[in-house]
Formats: C-alpha cells, structure tokens, sequence
C-alpha cells in the first residue's frame, strides 16, 4: 500500500536532520538551531509526528556495552520466509532486518556476541529454512 508523499519545507528538513542526531533535545534548543521559537518548534514536530513523517522516538544503543561487540550484516536466501517476521522478533541479536530484492530474501544487521554468537545466529537461520547465507563483518561505521 502506498502512502502519500508529504512536502517538507526547509525548516522542516533542518528539524528532521537535528532530530536524527538528538531525538531529546529540548524545544528551546531545537527551535534555536533551526531559528524558531521554542513553541513553534514544537509545533512542528508534533505537525510531523501527526502526519508519519516521523514514526517515533528510540533509543541508540552501544550494543558492544551489551556483550555484542561484532557486527554484521547478513544476506540470506530462504527455502521458504512464511514465519520469518515472527521469529526474528524474538532476537535481540538481530537489529534490524528487511526483506530484499535482489539475489537475497532476506537482509538482516545484527550484533552478536563474537564469533561465537555470530555462528549461533546462522545455525538458528539454517534450522529457520535458509539455504545460503553472505556475512560482512563490520568494521567501522560512517554515519
């Protein structure tokens, strides 16, 4: 289902790019980094928020403090997908994952707990139905 595309002025996407480094910030703050009062800062976020521009607010977590310092993205082809979402939910090894096009079904970012953690993880998707996996391993990231 398609949604429909929502226009953003200047102010707008200066609002976005500083929520995208700092979801706390206060209105005051905000709203001088984009050159609006406190109130009419806030007004526009709620505007976003109102419209799905923005979906929510979440917290960026150092998944190394966790005990999972290697990362990883992972491609996988599945015999099957029926049940993957539901399953995958249940992993907080896995950060994020997305069905792709492409030679791969299945895309996943994920923070194990070493090597050790990373082959626990692709044996769970070996018994989950996947017939052929790509890893790589993250060694730094840029943004």
């Amino acid at each position: 289902m398609a949604r429909e595309s929502v226009e953003l002025d200047r102010i707008d996407r200066e609002i976005l790019g500083v929520l995208r480094e700092d979801g706390r910030i206060p209105w005051q703050t905000l709203g001088d980094r984009v050159h609006l009062s406190a109130n009419a800062a806030a007004d526009r976020v709620r505007r976003l928020l109102r419209r799905g521009v923005i979906r929510g607010f979440r917290a960026d977590i150092d998944h190394a403090v966790l005990g999972r310092s290697l990362e990883a993205v992972v491609r996988v082809r599945m015999s099957d997908t029926r049940g993957f979402d539901r399953a995958v939910r249940g992993r907080e090894d896995v950060v994020w994952a997305a069905h792709v096009t492409g030679s791969s079904d299945v895309t996943l970012s994920v923070a194990c707990d070493g090597t050790a953690g990373l082959d626990a993880l692709i044996s769970w998707l070996v018994e989950l139905g996947a017939t052929e996996t790509r890893t790589d391993v993250v060694l730094r990231r840029a943004k």
